[in-house]
């Protein structure tokens, strides 16, 4: 039951947006707020996901035995509603299954919204500008 709700969650997020214009990398500012190593647990799946976004507009994730390389575009600040638009293109991809058993194909595009605590130490992936479709929270990690 939880990895179908997990899955159907993660479909949502990556079937915002599969078009077929050409993306490219978009470098952020090196203190933007969202750089850096994230993880969600999820435990009710035995699993956990880590991302490293990085300022030059690329991203690493691990979730189960998935291993992907991404590009993405990331918006400078966020919105009147406290949302950093993201949008993310799987260009590299080791072809095992991720946290709910899916394989994510190379070229999915993905269009999320984040919301950041104010904190700045978690954030959840939301399917729109609002919270009723999300994950999360993932936690930042620090790099030793």
């Amino acid at each position: 039951m939880k990895r179908a709700f997990y899955s159907g969650l993660f479909m949502i997020l990556c079937a915002s947006a599969a078009t077929a214009q050409e993306m490219k990398a978009a470098p952020l500012r090196t203190d933007h707020p969202l750089v850096g190593a994230w993880k969600i647990e999820l435990p009710e799946l035995s699993c956990y996901e880590m991302l490293n976004l990085r300022a030059n507009g690329t991203k690493r994730t691990m979730s189960g035995k998935e291993i992907s390389e991404s590009i993405f575009q990331m918006s400078a600040y966020p919105s009147r509603r406290g949302f950093y638009k993201w949008v993310d293109k799987i260009i590299k991809n080791n072809g095992k299954p991720d946290c709910t058993g899916d394989i994510t194909p190379i070229g999915d595009i993905a269009v999320s919204y984040i919301y950041l605590h104010p904190d700045g130490t978690r954030f959840l992936l939301c399917a729109a500008e609002n919270l009723n479709e999300c994950i999360g929270p993932y936690v930042r990690q620090e790099i030793i």
